[in-house]
């Protein structure tokens, strides 16, 4: 088996050098990949090269060893270890996306975490499970809740719950709570057709004490009125966290579409079927391999444009209330995985019937890629009928943006 190339990071770590070490790591992922689907868990040998070469540091508070880079180093990132292996980068996504969001919260949350051991990291699920009672100091809190990936390979974990009302009439306060491995139960129901090796794994709670201190209010996140903001003040954790979060679960799509056109050229030049034709002679082939190509290019642009204008409005003390921007960014993102599906499906027909074996290089893609189109927020219909109504006069009704 290869290994992966030795990281110096007390060097002086630039965008350059952090993309350079995630390229160098996607033949040892790609590699190990056939593991992580057995397995159904990235080996701890990835996430451990991953800590090496200080990728989960890219958006993490430099008060706690981060470098504060702009979100495209992150995401470029993740799009560059899909190429390997996407199950390995959904997980780099969603746990390195949440050394960003602790930055959000009240500062004695990353101390919890990190002030004894700055590698610790942090999983979650955001699904509005948590049963909530309001206690001195904090929250009594219980619960189940699915699609944790990563888990196995973290020490805390971001649930999701609704605070109700006293009056039960004023709408539920979301808010994420911070709980560490000792108040929750790993759950394995992680049996998929695609990103197996994320372990997205099932979590319970059963009656946890959390701080109030250890909770994130979704209006804060939305109106950027976050309590760490005065110790992390950075301009990168101003920006809105629904724009942050739903990039760190499509972005591995784009990857994965990169590793699936670099396998297909690679086997499309020299396969000759069954009935004698080339396939590099065939206009669906042909079509499929530049849609795809282009496709990849538009989204990459689309992307760091985006995450290019956000901080530059921060940055000059624009606030940033343009709802409108907000939602077309918001569906932009939310198309994201359902585009790379349907070019998958393209390259995945021109390969006849070649392309049915579970060895075939292409297959992997293409169901990794199928599986992330499941995850809510890579549903663009939702999205894209809030923003459509939006544009001819009706209410937003998304504030995860």
């Amino acid at each position: 088996m290869q290994t992966p190339p030795r990281q110096n990071t007390a060097s002086l770590v630039t965008r350059e050098v952090l993309v350079q070490r995630a390229r160098e790591l996607v033949p040892v992922l790609a590699e190990r990949a056939r593991k992580a689907e057995q397995d159904r868990c990235v080996p701890a040998e990835s996430v451990a090269d991953m800590q090496k070469a200080g990728l989960f540091e890219v958006l993490k508070p430099k008060k706690y060893g981060g470098h504060e880079m702009d979100p495209q180093v992150f995401y470029e990132i993740v799009m560059t270890l899909a190429q390997g292996c996407m199950s390995t980068a959904w997980i780099y996504g969603v746990i390195g996306v949440h050394n960003w969001q602790i930055a959000l919260f009240d500062p004695r949350a990353a101390e919890d975490v990190w002030g004894h051991d700055r590698s610790v990291l942090i999983a979650s699920t955001y699904m509005p499970k948590g049963q909530v009672k309001k206690v001195d100091g904090g929250f009594r809190f219980s619960g189940r809740w699915g699609f944790s990936s990563g888990i196995d390979h973290c020490q805390w974990v971001f649930l999701g719950g609704l605070i109700f009302a006293e009056d039960g009439k004023s709408p539920p306060e979301y808010r994420t709570f911070l709980l560490p491995r000792k108040d929750f139960e790993i759950v394995d129901t992680w049996h998929v057709m695609g990103l197996k090796g994320t372990g997205s794994k099932d979590i319970v709670v059963k009656d946890a004490f959390v701080p109030e201190y250890r909770t994130h209010k979704a209006t804060d996140g939305f109106m950027g009125t976050n309590p760490g903001g005065a110790e992390f003040t950075s301009t990168l954790y101003d920006l809105p966290f629904g724009q942050i979060f739903v990039r760190a679960v499509s972005s591995a799509a784009i990857g994965a579409l990169q590793g699936m056109v670099n396998a297909f050229r690679d086997w499309g030049k020299a396969w000759t079927g069954n009935m004698g034709a080339k396939t590099a002679e065939q206009g669906p082939a042909q079509i499929a391999v530049a849609e795809a190509t282009v496709a990849i290019d538009e989204m990459k642009l689309v992307l760091n444009r985006n995450f290019d204008t956000l901080p530059a409005r921060i940055r000059s003390g624009q606030p940033l209330n343009d709802i409108d921007e907000r939602l077309h960014y918001r569906f932009q993102a939310a198309q994201v995985v359902d585009r790379c599906a349907r070019h998958a499906y393209a390259l995945f027909s021109a390969c006849g019937g070649r392309g049915i074996f579970t060895d075939f290089p292409l297959v992997r893609h293409f169901l990794d890629i199928h599986a992330a189109r499941a995850h809510y927020a890579n549903n663009p219909d939702i999205f894209g009928r809030n923003y459509g109504g939006v544009l001819l006069g009706r209410d937003n009704t998304d504030f995860f943006i």
